[in-house]
């Protein structure tokens, strides 16, 4: 039962990792995508790669720091659960 517990363990983790590549590396690859679109369509400057890279670098962090209080939660909620549950000794309270 150990190895099915830290088998999902290991998936939990690999599945955070993945959510945190993608929320952060997305909106900087959209923002770029969309600045490239802007300058060709309009023949505006490259400051437009400029401000694309600094909006999709800031969602980025955003959605990071998001993610990362979702976590601090949902442990902060496991380790409650846990501290809450008194281990059975067999002794009358």
């Amino acid at each position: 039962m150990e190895k099915k517990s830290n088998l999902l363990e290991a998936l939990r983790g690999l599945s955070y990792l993945t959510q945190v590549g993608l929320s952060v590396a997305t909106p900087i690859v959209l923002c770029l995508l969309a600045a490239r679109w802007l300058q060709s369509r309009f023949a505006w400057g490259s400051w437009v790669l400029f401000a694309g890279l600094l909006i999709g670098l800031t969602s980025g962090l955003i959605s990071l720091w998001k993610f990362l209080r979702l976590v601090e939660r949902k442990s902060a909620r496991g380790a409650k659960s846990q501290a809450d549950e008194k281990p059975d000794d067999g002794r009358k309270s």
